[in-house]
């Protein structure tokens, strides 16, 4: 499917997500709708395992928030639709490895959108920058995340100065997975997609619930959700055909084959 700035490419289990709104493939009220309603669709497709989220051609992945449609009267706090901005920062439920590719500059609400998959890569040129304090603006999500992902002190120092880092620097601080020549980008996506997509999926889908509800719980009350199967993922896991299979598969010495129930 094709509408607005967002373009798609269904393979198997895998979509790809393209954000193509030329020059700069900055975000406006519209374009973050429409995103949201692509990884809803994404999120609730049982034949779609993996995602792949990357920006239109080769200089910008995503420079965040449309300043310009906020000048023509896009109100910051206005409706990003379902997922919030970008439609990932607040999408629910979301239980499916996400992968960005970035591709070249991602600053704001790009860097955010970033942040919010599960896998970065980085093409060798790509570029990061929190500049919301230059412009008397709060980065939101960054500052809710970022601490969370890197040392402290290094967050803050990123989101008081804004500065720009690129991305040797950003897998120095662990932001991004792997850094690659910006024409091998996008196979190297895809391969990663198609070795997630041949995973489990039910346990992909434990994987995140567990990480998320773990995040600000201590450790024995997690753990005690877990084992009393009180997260739906993992009660839905530990009934499935698939944990069986697995079971067998490492017995009789073969490859699993997933089914996804």
């Amino acid at each position: 499917m094709t509408e607005a700035a967002i373009r798609t490419r269904r393979d198997g289990v895998i979509l790809e997500v393209t954000l193509d709104r030329p020059k700069a493939n900055a975000i406006d009220l519209a374009t973050s709708r429409e995103m949201g309603r692509v990884f809803q669709t994404f999120r609730d497709d049982p034949d779609l395992r993996v995602a792949i989220l990357t920006g239109g051609g080769e200089k910008f992945f995503c420079p965040g928030w449309d300043l310009k449609a906020a000048a023509a009267g896009d109100a910051v706090d206005g409706d990003y639709g379902v997922g919030g901005f970008g439609g990932l920062q607040e999408l629910r439920d979301l239980n499916k490895p996400v992968i960005a590719a970035v591709n070249g500059i991602a600053c704001g609400g790009g860097l955010e959108l970033a942040l919010s998959a599960d896998l970065i890569l980085a093409a060798d040129h790509a570029r990061f920058a929190l500049p919301e304090i230059r412009s008397g603006t709060v980065a939101d999500a960054a500052s809710v995340r970022l601490p969370k992902r890197i040392p402290y002190h290094i967050a803050m120092e990123l989101l008081l100065t804004g500065r720009w880092f690129d991305a040797e620097e950003a897998q120095r601080w662990g932001l991004v997975n792997e850094i690659v020549l910006r024409d091998q980008l996008m196979d190297r996506a895809w391969e990663l997609a198609r070795h997630l997509a041949a995973g489990p999926p039910l346990v992909y889908a434990a994987i995140k619930e567990i990480v998320r509800e773990a995040e600000n719980a201590k450790f024995q009350d997690a753990m005690n959700r877990i084992t009393k199967r009180q997260l739906a993922t993992v009660d839905v896991l530990y009934e499935s055909e698939d944990q069986q299979e697995g079971a067998r598969a490492f017995a009789e010495k073969r490859d699993p084959v997933w089914k996804g129930y």
